[in-house]
């Protein structure tokens, strides 16, 4: 599916649109775009209006301008809902695309319906020691200087189990080859060390937390952290899957997905 476009603040937008009913925006992870979801925009648009956007510096989208914080993220996420006229959407991000979840509820609590935050983190800082964070930091850092070629499929065993298809692995390749790293610079800028555990409870719109049993980069022990941390959340493990889920087991994850999404 082609993206269309709008404009926020002077900066593109790219988003791909599918189905009807209540608004469901998809927030992909990192190293990524919308594309990433595409298998959530097919399963769930026959009950959903289902628009997944490609991150400023991502995809199709501007690069954000130097400088850009944590707010200036929120702010045009915000502004991008309102241009499409979603009234108070649900709101799913995946690894990297959760960390952008949890800081638009920051800013916009009264914008999400509900929160579905998979394979999640509170921030790298926040989740993760800070010797991890720094290796993961200079691991990005020194990716960007070669083409994902050289790089992907290794990082791509850190995401998927090891029974995930050639075809899931050949699809992320295809999308990470439009990695660029002027974005995916600034992105790492903003986000890299942010530590959003001051956001978990003050959280209350229903939340959904689904993770992958096998899941290496944001294991179980931090999805049970945001769970004690957010009240009244719902945690929902995917047995024998990765941190890419909604890739790797994309049956089993739209079908918790709307299982959540039914009661709310």
């Amino acid at each position: 599916m082609k993206p269309s476009f709008v404009e926020v603040e002077g900066l593109r937008l790219a988003y791909r649109r599918c189905g009807d009913g209540e608004p469901l925006v998809l927030l992909h992870g990192g190293f990524s775009d919308g594309r990433e979801m595409r298998n959530q925009l097919e399963g769930l648009s026959d009950s959903y209006d289902v628009v997944a956007w490609d991150c400023l510096g991502s995809g199709e989208s501007s690069d954000p301008p130097a400088g850009f914080g944590l707010r200036d993220y929120a702010t045009v996420l915000a502004g991008g809902i309102a241009e499409l006229g979603l009234e108070r959407p649900h709101v799913l991000g995946l690894s990297f695309g959760s960390m952008y979840a949890l800081v638009l509820y920051r800013y916009f609590a009264q914008l999400p319906r509900t929160l579905i935050l998979a394979s999640a983190y509170a921030g790298w800082g926040g989740s993760l020691p800070p010797g991890e964070v720094q290796a993961r930091v200079d691991s990005v850092v020194a990716a960007l200087e070669v083409p994902p070629a050289e790089w992907g499929r290794d990082f791509l065993s850190t995401v998927y189990s090891a029974e995930v298809s050639d075809s899931v692995v050949d699809e992320a390749m295809g999308i990470m080859a439009g990695v660029r790293a002027s974005g995916t610079r600034e992105q790492l800028r903003a986000f890299a060390f942010c530590d959003l555990r001051d956001v978990l409870p003050l959280i209350e719109v229903p939340t959904l937390l689904l993770y992958g049993e096998l899941d290496q980069r944001s294991p179980l022990a931090v999805a049970e952290d945001l769970h004690v941390a957010i009240t009244g959340s719902r945690l929902v493990v995917l047995p024998g899957v990765g941190h890419g889920a909604n890739m790797e087991a994309p049956d089993a994850f739209n079908d918790a997905v709307r299982r959540f999404l039914a009661d709310h």
